[in-house]
C-alpha cells in the first residue's frame, strides 16, 4: 500500500520514525566518506528519501552532523549509575569492572568508536558537540572512577597518589585501544580482555604497590 494511501496512525508513525532513519543513513555515509565528502543526495538515497525531505527536518549539512551525532550517542548517565550501584566487593574488583564496562562502551561499540573517530576530525569545526560528548560521556566516568578511587583511599584499600586526582589517565588505554582500531582494524588484532587485564595491573600497582592479578584482584 503506498505511504499515501496509509491509514493516518501509520503514516504519523512513519513521520515520526523518518528523522531517524535519515540520520542512520547519515551516520553510515558521513563513516564512509568523512564529513566534507558526504553529500546529502546520498544521504538521501541512502535513507530512501528525497534530499527534500532532509531539508524539511534538518536545516543545514552541519545540523544533520550534528543530530547525527546526538543520535547515535546513547546517554550514558542511567546506564553508568545503574552498573555502579549494582557493584559489590572490594573496591578493586568494583573498579575492576568499572574498567571493563568503559572499554565496552568507549571502544567495544561502532558508534562509540565512530563518534570519537568524527570528534578528532570535526572538533574544531564543532567545538560545541565536542564539549557536550564531554559532559553526556567523558565526564560521568571520570566522576564514577574518581569516585570508587577516593573511597578505595578510605577504606585503606589504595593508597593517596598524586593519580587518583587524575581519572583520565585510567580512561585513556581506552582511548588508545580505539584509537588503535581506527588505524589497524582487523589488521593487528589485540585481545582486548587481556589488554584490560594489562591496563589494570599496571593502575594497582601503582594505586596500591601489588599486582591485580590471581587471588589478590577478588
Amino acid at each position: 500500500m503506498p505511504e499515501t494511501d496509509a491509514p493516518p496512525k501509520r503514516r504519523e508513525r512513519r513521520k515520526a520514525e523518518r528523522p531517524g532513519e535519515i540520520l542512520d543513513a547519515a551516520f553510515e555515509e558521513f563513516v564512509k566518506h568523512g564529513y566534507a565528502a558526504t553529500r546529502l543526495e546520498d544521504v538521501a538515497a541512502r535513507a530512501g528519501v528525497t534530499k527534500g525531505t532532509i531539508y524539511f527536518y534538518f536545516d543545514t549539512k552541519e545540523r544533520v552532523f550534528d543530530e547525527m551525532i546526538r543520535h547515535v550517542s546513547r546517554p550514558v548517565f542511567a546506564e553508568l549509575n545503574s552498573f555502579v550501584g549494582a557493584l559489590h566487593g572490594s573496591y578493586r574488583t568494583r573498579l575492576r569492572a568499572l574498567i571493563g564496562f568503559l572499554h565496552t562502551r568507549m571502544a567495544g561499540e561502532r558508534a562509540s568508536r565512530e563518534t570519537l573517530r568524527f570528534l578528532i576530525a570535526e572538533g574544531a569545526r564543532f567545538p560545541d558537540l565536542v564539549e557536550r560528548h564531554y559532559l553526556a560521556f567523558m565526564q560521568p566516568f571520570t566522576e564514577r572512577l574518581r569516585e570508587i578511587i577516593a573511597a578505595g583511599i578510605q577504606a585503606g584499600e589504595f593508597r593517596p597518589t598524586p593519580a587518583a586526582n587524575f581519572p583520565e589517565i585510567i580512561v585513556s588505554p581506552a582511548i588508545l585501544l580505539n584509537v588503535w582500531w581506527m588505524l589497524f582494524g582487523d589488521r593487528r588484532p589485540i585481545d582486548v580482555e587481556a589488554y584490560i587485564d594489562a591496563s589494570f595491573d599496571l593502575l594497582m600497582r601503582g594505586l596500591s604497590g601489588a599486582a591485580a592479578t590471581g587471588a589478590s584482584a577478588s
